[in-house]
């Protein structure tokens, strides 16, 4: 499939979730409208004082209801969640954790230390520190630093002594 082609019908599909979205809200504020004319009737504003103080009673008392029903459906909600997380441990506690592989980290010894007892805790392990110091006594021999001539000419008289006899 060339990219073209895909890329229409990509956005063929986008275009026809839109047109969906766009449906599914008029549906719902339809329904609402529904709801609410079959649910509620118009309040009756005619009358005294009394009347409307009676009516405003009436409202407030549904509305505590209605907020019952709601806290009761939230905590319904609530527990439901709660024991699908316990279901969803069990059962990668049943299919086994992986461990990821590790990897190999560069600390010093100081750094490690650190780590472990907290920043609290002012450890260093600088071992080369608390060694002694040793100076190297350099072995002085018995180098002559002659001319280089006079020696081949030492060489030269062995030589002779060899082939003489």
């Amino acid at each position: 499939m060339t990219s073209s082609r895909r890329h229409h019908l990509k956005s063929l599909i986008l275009q026809i979730a839109a047109s969906w979205i766009e449906q599914e809200k008029k549906d719902s504020i339809v329904a609402k409208e529904n709801y609410m004319s079959e649910n509620c009737s118009p309040p009756d504003l005619s009358g005294d004082q009394a009347a409307l103080m009676e009516t405003c009673k009436k409202l407030q008392a549904l509305i505590d209801q209605i907020d019952e029903e709601r806290y009761d459906a939230e905590a319904k909600v609530a527990k439901a969640n709660k024991e699908i997380e316990d279901l969803k441990i069990k059962v990668v506690d049943l299919a086994g954790v992986k461990k990821p592989a590790l990897k190999k980290v560069r600390m010093s010894a100081d750094s490690m230390l650190q780590a472990l007892l907290g920043s609290k805790h002012k450890v260093t392990m600088d071992l080369r520190s608390n060694l002694k110091q040793v100076k190297k006594e350099v072995k002085e021999e018995a180098v002559e630093a002659g001319d280089w001539r006079k020696n081949i000419e030492d060489k030269a008289d062995r030589k002779k002594m060899f082939e003489t006899s």
